[in-house]
């Protein structure tokens, strides 16, 4: 066994610069052991080309040639995690444990389980806060209670926030590592295949930022920083971005706190995960037609800035969010697929898969979630089109059948879908209040 260590468990905060809870293990009087863990309670239901995966492999290979250059590196494990602690139990003379915080409610669950393996071996585990701004009940009403509605949350969290909360911590200045040589399994030993998919970079030109509020809503345009994947899996921090946005671009900070805001309502109100937030919707009967599904799925459902943004999710991982809405909004209403299939399907596809986002999107696209667009508005794929893709570039782009008669006609007539929607909505409302 090896002398005394500290160990930073590395989870979604792949980086050393700014990373507060590996600056708070390197301060321990006990040298800094590294470890990453490939969770295989997550990685047995995931395709053997998932991305993430490839991402996340390609991002520790870049940490591990910074860690080398400390002389130490970083020791990644493949696992159910409450295992491999065990196994970590009888490898290293462990006198600490150092993580970032993760809400999501599977990572909640793991953690308090390896908090009390640690307790019971008599080692204390601790978390920092280090992938939002504000986490958890720190921006809430005077009583306590969390904010549903974006708005005042907005203005809270803004009047709260100080330079201290942008402030970085300098975990790059302290050099406290425990000297070791571990190799990095393959991908192909964790168990997967090259996806073929070309990752964003994790910087962005900040002129991009700079003209976020004018650009981000056309898809054929450069106009979105595509750093989300990064936010994501902590290859950047949070705090150096919301500090540039706050200099350059309020909408471009509006996103990043929307992130704040749905992380919050993932933390009280966990159960949104499989259910409406909001109970007036329960009664809705959904239609979830398996071939509407299916071509929705594959972008072939004749309606073009649909179809588009589709083949886009399926050939790059990446769907410009404006086209999100319309595709969710489209799913949901037009079709009447209950949104929690196409919340997964996006699961599945999305390499800036996030919990909290992604449920917060889906439900305010079908009017069921926290602040939601109202039920009786419906995106009209068209009209969206004339507006931010008028000279058709995006959907040329992914479409180039699209005047051709091998494109499939609509399957379904707008104005039937939106008035077969406003009435299911309204019935199950009525269903619901009886």
């Amino acid at each position: 066994m090896s002398k005394g260590v500290t160990i930073f468990w590395f989870r979604r905060d792949l980086r050393i610069e700014d990373n507060t809870g590996l600056f708070q293990a390197l301060k321990e009087p006990f040298p800094v052991q590294p470890i990453f863990i490939f969770d295989t309670d997550i990685l047995e239901y995931l395709p053997k080309k998932d991305a993430r995966v490839e991402f996340i492999h390609q991002e520790i290979q870049r940490l591990q040639e910074e860690l080398r250059q400390r002389n130490t590196s970083i020791d990644v494990r493949i696992g159910k995690p409450i295992e491999t602690w065990k196994k970590l139990l009888g490898d290293y003379d462990i006198k600490a444990v150092w993580a970032n915080r993760d809400y999501e409610p599977y990572a909640r669950k793991r953690d308090k389980s390896v908090y009390e393996l640690l307790r019971e071996n008599g080692i204390g585990f601790k978390a920092k806060k280090d992938h939002v701004i504000f986490e958890k009940s720190e921006v809430t009403k005077e009583n306590g209670d969390p904010y549903v509605v974006y708005t005042p949350y907005s203005r809270l969290w803004k009047s709260e926030l100080t330079d201290n909360h942008l402030h970085p911590s300098n975990s790059v200045a302290v050099s406290n590592w425990a000297k070791s040589g571990y190799a990095i399994p393959t991908l192909k030993e964790v168990g997967f295949e090259p996806a073929g998919i070309d990752f964003p970079p994790r910087n962005t030109e900040y002129n991009i930022i700079k003209s976020y509020d004018k650009t981000r809503d056309i898809p054929a345009k450069r106009g979105t920083s595509r750093l989300s994947l990064h936010l994501r899996f902590g290859t950047i921090s949070i705090r150096s971005l919301a500090k540039k946005a706050k200099e350059l671009n309020e909408k471009y900070l509006n996103e990043l706190i929307w992130r704040d805001f749905y992380q919050s309502i993932l933390w009280h109100f966990p159960q949104v995960v499989e259910e409406n937030f909001s109970k007036k919707y329960n009664g809705i009967k959904w239609r979830n037609n398996e071939d509407e599904f299916e071509k929705w799925k594959a972008g072939k459902t004749g309606f073009p800035i649909v179809d588009a943004g589709m083949r886009e999710l399926n050939k790059t991982g990446f769907m410009h969010n404006r086209v999100r809405m319309i595709a969710a909004s489209f799913l949901t209403k037009h079709l009447l697929t209950d949104w929690r299939r196409g919340e997964a399907y996006f699961a599945e596809k999305l390499l800036d898969f996030e919990l909290a986002s992604n449920n917060g999107g889906w439900q305010w696209a079908a009017g069921t979630g926290v602040d939601a667009q109202p039920y009786f508005r419906i995106f009209n794929p068209y009209s969206q089109t004339e507006k931010f893709d008028k000279n058709r570039n995006y959907i040329y782009k992914w479409i180039p059948e699209v005047n051709t008669d091998l494109y499939p006609k609509p399957i379904v007539e707008h104005r039937f879908a939106r008035e077969r929607a406003l009435e299911t909505y309204k019935a199950g409302m009525n269903l619901t209040s009886e």
